[in-house]
């Protein structure tokens, strides 16, 4: 396993971050047992869960991942000082998630204390703000025209930036965080939080966390470039476009118990007919390099300048042992070669 330092931390986390989305929903305790266990044996020291999890997030398994978690570090109390781990307070729009509100200074001490009480820990290495106060061009709000800008007020976010930052110096100065991030943010946003550290000595976000993929790479190379030369981690979520670079959904099919089968917050938005226009393509070019294409999709994302470690999910063993064996293989320069002229041929499917 390789490893890279997280941001400014000077914490050193696996290249793979194992991704806990489904524990609670399509995964059971004894599933997340094992993934830990494999994941810990294969040099996996970094993981990223969330209080809204469960996806998709319902109301009745809220906090369900977090708890899974917990119940294995209490069996495992030893291995909690060798492992990294990350979670997330959601924001706003979950009506059963402190009444769908903004994240407030007061709501994210709510959030962390109840992900420590759930997570059965003293600490979080890594604290994340889920998603903006703002809407931001995430979840297949990116396309031009989309969402309005100018509706936004840019004093009444920085000013709830500021609150955000000064509830995370306090919890860090309390010993319940280590280090503090962001997730689905932009450019602007992530301005706005380093400018208001340097004003205001609060604690500096050391990553962020962002869907990317051969599907989804607008943050290159903007933002990527900015993460590089602010010395901010970035994380690919998504790096399949959930699930759907494996080519399992190709022709409309809906594998049993598969993601796209359940009903999504956000909907489909990922499945369009440009979409699968690319896939097919992927597909047949993994096929000519002999490769599976999640071999070929994470082993792209892996070797992405700025790319600090990359969350990958599974809902079965024999995937996540694929999945992280991809790491360990390097892509010829002719594979990133063909990958160079896929992305130009289909630079934005969805």
């Amino acid at each position: 396993m390789q490893f890279s330092v997280l941001g400014h931390s000077g914490l050193a986390v696996s290249r793979v971050c194992l991704g806990t989305m489904t524990w609670g929903c399509q995964n059971n305790q004894a599933d997340a047992d094992a993934q830990l266990d494999y994941a810990l044996a294969q040099g996996v020291n970094f993981i990223d869960t969330a209080e809204m999890y469960a996806v998709p997030p319902s109301s009745e398994t809220y906090g369900a991942t977090e708890a899974i978690i917990g119940d294995w570090l209490k069996r495992n109390p030893g291995r909690r000082s060798k492992l990294i781990i990350a979670s997330k307070m959601a924001g706003s729009g979950l009506s059963y998630i402190r009444g769908g509100g903004p994240m407030t200074a007061a709501t994210l001490v709510q959030a962390v204390d109840a992900s420590l009480q759930r997570l059965q820990t003293d600490y979080i290495d890594l604290y994340q703000l889920h998603w903006p106060n703002r809407v931001s061009p995430h979840f297949g709000k990116h396309r031009v025209g989309r969402i309005g800008f100018s509706d936004v007020s840019r004093a009444e976010q920085t000013e709830q930036m500021l609150e955000l930052l000064q509830a995370l110096d306090n919890c860090v100065k309390a010993g319940k965080i280590r280090f503090c991030g962001v997730s689905n943010e932009t450019p602007w946003g992530i301005s706005q939080y380093l400018q208001l550290s340097k004003q205001h000595n609060v604690p500096r976000m050391v990553s962020i966390q962002n869907e990317f993929s051969l599907l989804h790479s607008k943050d290159w190379p903007y933002l990527i470039e900015q993460c590089v030369h602010e010395n901010i981690a970035y994380l690919p979520w998504s790096p399949l476009a959930g699930g759907a670079l494996s080519g399992k959904y190709l022709g409309g099919a809906r594998p049993a118990g598969s993601r796209w089968s359940m009903l999504q917050r956000n909907g489909l938005f990922r499945d369009t007919p440009q979409s699968n226009q690319a896939i097919a393509a992927f597909v047949a070019l993994a096929a000519a390099h002999n490769m599976a294409p999640v071999q070929l999709a994470l082993a792209w994302v892996n070797q992405v300048e700025g790319v600090t470690s990359t969350i990958i999910g599974a809902t079965s063993m024999a995937q996540l042992e694929q999945n992280i064996a991809a790491f360990a293989q390097p892509l010829s320069a002719q594979v990133l070669d063909d990958l160079t002229q896929f992305l130009q041929q289909y630079p934005a499917p969805f």
